[in-house]
């Protein structure tokens, strides 16, 4: 009976990675309508955990339950973008800070081994498997903060857009930019130079807003033009 609770649970958190996984990378476009159906269909599960994946996703902000429409892939506007990087950007400033200052050795190292792992998928183009060792990195150096409240307004916040995060390495020059900025931190943090953390952290997230804003502001131009055309 245990045995089958366990495999339970272990299928909807299953569940529940692989649909997140279609949200950040973009597979279910923004604005998207989440059919049950459908998507039991194509991850082989019932419509059981699908339900309690999306209740927890519409938990953390990316989706939408929306009365008589139902579950809608979160769509933030151009304003609700930059507003929630700012905040992110603080966020992650101030994480940084503390983490400088409040990192275990056994946490340094932990970050080291990500680090390493995530260049080798740098190195591989693997946008993916780089996103999901980059957000572990991000969240280490929140939990070093050793600060419960501000983990819970980063996982908060950032879930918003995650899948914005994940967009901001598509642009090969952006990319190489940010892997720098990681190995600046990872030598910040070396250094328990918190100041200086604080600094990259802040600036890091600032690019990756700047450039999302130039996507989606590139996007809607393109929209824009197609409708004109009509």
């Amino acid at each position: 009976m245990a045995s089958e609770s366990a495999q339970s649970q272990n299928l909807h958190e299953a569940t529940l990675q692989k649909l997140r996984s279609l949200l950040v990378e973009g597979k279910i476009a923004p604005g998207s309508k989440l059919n049950e159906r459908e998507l039991a269909e194509s991850l082989n599960v019932s419509r059981t955990p699908i339900r309690e994946a999306i209740k927890r996703l519409a938990a953390d902000g990316l989706v939408e339950l929306i009365a008589n429409r139902g579950a809608i892939a979160v769509q933030l506007s151009l304003e609700d973008v930059i507003h929630t990087f700012d905040v992110i950007a603080d966020l992650e400033g101030f994480s940084g800070e503390l983490a400088a200052n409040n990192i275990s050795a056994a946490a340094l190292s932990e970050l080291e081994a990500l680090q390493y792992e995530m260049m080798a998928s740098y190195a591989r183009r693997d946008l993916s498997s780089y996103y999901k060792l980059n957000l572990r990195i991000h969240h280490l150096i929140n939990q070093a903060a050793n600060n419960p409240v501000l983990s819970r307004l980063f996982s908060q916040v950032n879930a918003r857009i995650e899948a914005l995060r994940f967009r901001s390495n598509q642009d090969g020059v952006k990319w190489e930019k940010a892997v720098e900025e990681h190995q600046e931190m990872l030598d910040a943090l070396k250094a328990r130079d918190s100041k200086r953390m604080r600094k990259i952290m802040i600036q890091h997230v600032q690019n990756k807003r700047d450039v999302v804003v130039q996507l989606l502001e590139a996007e809607a131009a393109t929209t824009t033009a197609a409708e004109t055309v009509k």
